[in-house]
């Protein structure tokens, strides 16, 4: 599985970011440009996923990783975000918050 490290994920321009937690999650704080496809809706949107190389973050690392997984098993170029969003804000670095 290819992974990659928040400080990486703040230097990618034009790679897709797909953040599969939960939505009441991402409207709490994300990473700006994400889209959110819930890890558990993810199987009836595969539609929705880019066609070219992205990546898929969560809140640690753990549930983008089986994500991952189970996407490189189907043909896609993904790639795992270790340390997901808690070590993305810990860094400091800015999070969207969908106005009310």
């Amino acid at each position: 599985m290819k992974s990659i490290t928040v400080a990486e994920l703040a230097a990618r321009e034009n790679t897709p970011l797909i953040d599969v937690r939960e939505a009441h999650e991402f409207a709490a704080g994300h990473v700006p440009g994400a889209v959110n496809i819930p890890m558990s809706e993810i199987g009836n949107r595969l539609e929705e996923l880019p066609s070219e190389a992205f990546d898929v973050i969560c809140q640690m690392g753990g549930r983008s990783a089986r994500v991952v997984e189970a996407l490189e098993g189907r043909g896609y170029d993904v790639t795992n975000v270790d340390g997901g969003t808690a070590e993305w804000i810990a860094e400091g670095r800015e999070v969207e918050v969908p106005s009310a």
